[in-house]
């Protein structure tokens, strides 16, 4: 089974049906992170994805900033285990956990 998959632009006639990024779930935040893979919609963020959606590696690290809703998640994507960082505000701070499957 996959622990990513593609998310594509349907809504944009202009850019096609084409794949802008790649999508895990994250067990700490109990919500999909999206590592996009280009320019897309204003973004200049991007990550390098090694293609392989049931051990997916991205770089660099995913930084999601805390919200009223959502703590701080720092974290790598390294060979399908997420790698929560010690500036992560949520139970799984330190920890290296696999992915589970999308």
């Amino acid at each position: 089974m996959a622990k990513a998959t593609p998310v594509h632009d349907h809504g944009h006639p202009e850019h096609g049906n084409i794949v802008i990024g790649h999508m895990i779930f994250c067990p700490a935040c109990k919500c999909g992170h999206l590592f996009y893979n280009g320019k897309q919609r204003g973004n200049d963020t991007a990550w390098t994805f090694d293609g392989n959606l049931g051990n997916p590696t991205f770089s660099p690290s995913m930084l999601v900033y805390e919200s009223k809703t959502h703590p701080r998640c720092h974290s790598f994507v390294r060979n399908g285990k997420i790698q929560f960082l010690s500036d992560c505000t949520h139970e799984l701070k330190g920890q290296t956990v696999p992915l589970e499957d999308i």
